[in-house]
This record gives structure tokens, sequence and C-alpha cells, in this order.
């Protein structure tokens, strides 16, 4: 059977207290070796400078014994420390949405070289080529939050925008699944404020793609006083959002990973059947359109 690490300080500490017991036999033997008569024991025999007292048999085992204790607490606190430690890595892992791997290969943590004061506390660091990095734990961690809140809202509630032509594919595929009304091309302004338009139409939730882009939607959204979800990259400014999404939202496969995880999230803390739902491959299919 193989040794654990906990057989390993023992055995050491074995070792230790035989070498301290022959100490104790050889310090015993020399304090029988008697003195030149006359001679203080202290003194040696030329009788010019003091013998160093020697520590008494209990005091050299109760130092073994602490030093020992020592020794094993350190050890096995280490040892307990590192298996903690592993412990939350693997849970954290299992509790992601996704695979790690899978946030990597779509490019989601990448970000831009422009870092709005917002967004400056979800970036991990910066890359040689000045890029900032998105912190992925919180990547999940936010889009966990965004399914939560989106889940708040039925349906016909809600509006998902996204103008940018990479994200239509993704976008127009999250709307037929959830019944979720999608802008893509193009938003007609004012038609959630203007009541005299003949497309005017109300809703109570808003996802905006990305706030530079989709900014009049984003403002008829405020201006009715009407909730924003809001997908922000590094260079986006997160101003009157209700909940928040990080990530990469200049990129298709981002988007579509994005869409893909609001889709799936949202059928399923609706009940809803998500048999229907195309596995992550196709959310993330290069369409020529980035």
């Amino acid at each position: 059977m193989a040794k654990t690490k906990k057989d390993e300080v023992v055995s050491e500490l074995h070792e230790e207290t035989l070498e301290g017991k022959d100490l104790e036999k050889a310090t015993e033997a020399e304090s029988l070796e008697t003195a030149p008569e006359g001679v203080p024991s202290n003194i040696d025999t030329e009788g010019k400078k003091p013998k160093k007292v020697e520590k008494t048999k209990e005091e050299k085992l109760k130092a073994l014994k602490e030093k020992a204790e020592k020794i094993l607490h350190e050890k096995v606190e280490k040892t307990d420390s590192e298996l903690l430690k592993e412990e939350v890595k693997v849970k954290k892992k299992s509790d992601m949405l996704i695979d790690l791997e899978d946030y990597v290969k779509t490019g989601i943590y990448l970000g831009t070289r422009i870092v709005t004061p917002e967004m400056r506390k979800y970036i991990y660091r910066r890359r040689a080529d000045g890029l900032a990095i998105f912190n992925t734990d919180l990547i999940d961690e936010k889009l966990k939050e965004g399914i939560e809140y989106l889940s708040k809202f039925e349906p016909e509630n809600v509006i998902l925008v996204c103008r940018r032509q990479s994200g239509w594919r993704a976008a127009m595929k999250f709307g037929e699944l959830t019944g979720i009304k999608v802008f893509t091309k193009k938003y007609p302004a004012g038609v959630m404020t203007n009541t005299n338009l003949k497309d005017f139409f109300e809703t109570e939730l808003a996802i905006i793609s990305d706030q530079w882009l989709d900014k009049n939607a984003l403002k008829d959204t405020l201006d009715v006083h009407k909730k924003v979800l809001m997908i922000c990259g590094t260079n986006n400014f997160s101003k009157g959002s209700d909940q928040l999404i990080i990530g990469n939202n200049k990129s298709g496969k981002s988007l579509g990973l994005i869409f893909y995880l609001l889709a799936r999230g949202y059928l399923k803390a609706k009940g809803k059947d998500t048999s229907a739902i195309p596995d992550m491959e196709w959310w993330i299919e290069e369409d020529g359109s980035e």
C-alpha cells in the first residue's frame, strides 16, 4: 500500500525520536565520567573555563517533543491546505456554466485596448499587445446573474437589440427559441416612446448587446424607465444598466456563446423544453459576417 503524506511525516518523526534517544544515552554516559577530585563538575580539568551546563534529560525530551509536534502540525496543515485548494478548484470548475476551455476558445475573455472605469474591476490583466483580458470566473458569475435576472420576465415583455452583424444569426435563433422579440439590422428609434407610431410597443426589459451600437434602444428604454440587461465589453459604459453581463461583444463567436447560454438558462428556468436548442458549436460557428 502506498504511503500517504501523513505516514511519511510519522515515519520521519519516529526516526528523529530514535536519534533523540541515542543522544540521551550519550549524555547520560558522559555524566557518569567523574571529574578530578576537588574540581567542581562545571570547571574543566585546567580550572580555566566553566563547562557548559548540559540540559537535563527531561528538558531534552520536552524540546524534542515540541519540535516533533511543530513539524507534524506544519506538514499536516500544508497538506490539508493543498487538498482544500484543489477541492475548491474542482468545485468551482464543476459549477461553471460551461467548461473553461469553451470560454477560452470563443474568445469571450478578450477585450480592447480601451478600458472604461466601470470595467476596470473585471480585468484580469493586459496582454503584450495591449488588449485587456476579462477574468473568466467573473464572466461566468455575471452570466449566471444575467440568466437569473432575465428569468424574472415573460418573453412578451422583453426585447433583444443587436445591431452588430456578427451577432445577427445567434440573436435570431435566441428569439426563435425563447419567444423574445429581436431587433438586429435596424432599431426604429422611438417605437417605445412615441405612441403615435404604427409599430409602437411597450416592454419591461431590453437586452442591449453593445452600449455604443445600440444607443437608440438604450435611450428609449431609459426614457420610459424600463429595465436594462446590458452586455458590456471593456470599452463600454454600463451606466443605465440594471444587470450586467461582461464579455467580448465584438466577436460573433463570443456573442453566439452568450446568446446560447442565455437561451438555455432562460428556458430551463421557465421549465421549458430545451431539446430544440442547437449545441454550442452551432452558435459559435463562423458564418462569414464577422
